[in-house]
């Protein structure tokens, strides 16, 4: 199989992460996660969507840019790039 895989339980039940198939059949098979799990991680997802990766989150003013969703929190030094790194960044991202 391709990609990373977890080691450890993803249960209390003892269900390793491993146990579960990649893709499709991960969500519609036979050793697919059961519904609760698909329930809680599509939940995870959209409460980061609706509540954090925002371009203006927990009243931070928008960012400089579409995409920009430091609000207000960590940069990692973005302002001290010239605009010329800036756009070239924002290029690669």
């Amino acid at each position: 199989r391709n990609g990373i895989h977890l080691s450890g339980d993803i249960d209390y039940s003892g269900d390793a992460f491993d146990s579960f198939p990649n893709g499709w059949a991960a969500i519609n098979g036979p050793d697919a996660i059961p519904g609760e799990g698909l329930g809680q991680i599509i939940a995870f997802v959209g409460a980061l969507e609706l509540g954090v990766m925002k371009d203006s989150a927990n009243g931070a003013e928008p960012g400089d840019f579409v995409g920009d969703f430091r609000n207000g929190a960590i940069d990692f030094g973005w302002d001290t790039f010239d605009e010329e790194t800036q756009l070239s960044k924002r290029a690669i991202e």
